[in-house]
């Protein structure tokens, strides 16, 4: 009974499970994502939502229309579609990269929502990512969101 009580608070201690990242698969992305967080898919955007409903994040992930397209070039698109202010230039997925944190207010004023947002492109898939939290959850979500984001990796498409 000690032993089982013991293993019980050891395991919450853990930092728990739902930020035990798994491998997912989206069209020709993939990346880890938590394995215990609520996913729907509407109109094509994936949701990841936390147990807690402190965070989410959306995942979009589609195909360059102009084939042969530079990595580079195809990046520079995506941010002049979205507005190129504010974009930190990154590497993720071993191809460019870009990264903005944006704060807003809640509607009713009382809490802030931080948001994550990275977009990129290897030439031949985009994607983008919008993670989003309670801006007094950011020491527990920021590093998640962080890894989320470094975990992707592209595919070998046909």
């Amino acid at each position: 009974m000690i032993g089982t009580v013991l293993m019980l608070v050891l395991a919450a201690g853990k930092g728990g499970s739902a930020d035990e990242l798994v491998k997912h698969q989206a069209k020709t992305l993939s990346l880890k994502v938590p394995a215990a967080w609520e996913r729907s898919v509407e109109e094509g955007t994936q949701k990841f939502k936390a147990p807690s409903k402190d965070a989410f994040f959306l995942l979009d992930v589609g195909a360059v229309q102009t084939a042969g397209m530079q990595p580079d070039v195809c990046l520079q698109k995506i941010l002049a579609s979205v507005g190129g202010e504010g974009w930190e230039r990154v590497s993720l997925g071993a191809n460019p990269a870009a990264k903005k944190v944006e704060v807003d207010a809640t509607e009713d004023g009382v809490d802030k929502v931080e948001t994550h947002t990275f977009v990129g492109c290897n030439g031949k898939t985009t994607w983008s990512l919008v993670f989003s939290m309670n801006q007094k959850k950011k020491e527990r979500f920021e590093p998640l969101a962080l890894k989320i984001a470094q975990s992707v990796s592209y595919s070998k498409g046909k």
